[in-house]
């Protein structure tokens, strides 16, 4: 196991590498040497010998520790000698050194590639944003910056196809909330949403005539509470055509209502007739409680009538009869 362990460390260079790399650390301490000499000749010009003796004492003392120290860092990044790293290492900086004389468009067209991927990686991200316009800028540049036009012909066409689907998919929802509201007869909140999907969607063929859409579901359910309207005045269902004219009476012009008014008086007179009728036999059988609820009942609807009066007057007198008959229990 300890041989194994100390394999797996890494070797010194050997050979030509080892000497090429001890020259050239010792190259930059006799530098630094020279440059302490220098410095130290410069401020104490009296003593040049004491500064040139200290300067060597250093270097030899520290050149031991900063080439091992070198060394094991190169040759723990792995991958290949010393000499290769150094090699690499040259060649990048000669490359960086040549491009830097180069103008922009050269540099374009060296790096065109890498370019070309992070332009598609970009557009990708844009359409899976749903940010079209964004995405559709990068294509021009694809194609007019770059030239790869087939390219961007390509993520044109996919731009816009998985727009249209999007685009589709949100109308067909917001229609599908407009019907429900029709459903529910929410006619203000129907024309309101009508309203707004025009002017977010106003590119789909969907949205077209929706004010329409809303008028005639209108118009038809308008129509078909006229008809059960008429239906309960014949047959005498006086509480079902009144709820019915009530409702009737939100979708009708007073020109339109003309031609219910006689049916809707008589509606009326034999609702007014049919309340007071049960208000009296409720009185009559002490069914204090349900006469006031149907008494309250004659005020709302016909609040200007004699009945409407006779009532009023007798209301506190049963509720006093309702509240002594709760005191006895």
């Amino acid at each position: 196991m300890a041989e194994k362990k100390d394999e797996s460390t890494a070797p010194a260079p050997a050979g030509a590498s080892a000497l090429t790399f001890t020259i050239g650390a010792a190259g930059w301490y006799v530098v630094m040497a020279a440059a302490a000499l220098v410095v130290g000749v410069t401020l104490e010009p009296d003593q040049p010998a004491f500064f040139a003796a200290l300067a060597c004492v250093l270097v030899l003392a520290l050149a031991p520790i900063g080439i091992l120290g070198v060394y094991r860092t190169i040759a723990r990044s792995g991958g290949g000698s010393v000499e290769s790293k150094i090699d690499r290492m040259v060649g990048s900086i000669d490359t960086m050194c040549r491009e830097q004389g180069l103008s922009e468009g050269a540099k374009r067209v060296l790096h065109r590639r890498e370019e070309r991927k992070l332009l598609r990686r970009a557009i990708e991200q844009d359409i899976q944003a749903e940010d079209w316009d964004a995405a559709m800028v990068l294509v021009k540049e694809l194609a007019e910056r770059f030239g790869y036009r087939a390219d961007a012909e390509e993520f044109r066409a996919r731009v816009e196809r998985v727009r249209a689907q999007n685009l589709d998919r949100k109308v067909i929802d917001a229609l599908t909330r407009l019907d429900e509201m029709i459903r529910n007869r929410q006619w203000a909140e129907a024309y309101a949403e009508a309203a707004r999907i025009h002017r977010l969607y106003p590119e789909s063929h969907r949205v077209d005539g929706l004010r329409d859409r809303v008028d005639e579901a209108r118009k038809r359910y308008r129509q078909d509470l006229e008809r059960r309207f008429l239906l309960a005045a014949q047959r005498d269902e006086v509480d079902q055509a009144m709820v019915m004219l009530k409702e009737l009476d939100q979708y009708l012009t007073p020109a339109e209502g003309e031609q219910f008014q006689e049916v809707a008086r008589g509606v009326i007179s034999k609702s007014r007739e049919n309340l007071g009728v049960r208000f009296k036999l409720m009185v009559q059988d002490h069914q204090w409680q349900d006469a006031i609820f149907v008494g309250e009942q004659i005020i709302g609807e016909f609040p200007n009538t004699r009945m409407a009066q006779e009532v009023r007057d007798l209301l506190p007198v049963l509720r006093e009869r309702v509240a002594s008959a709760a005191a006895t229990r």
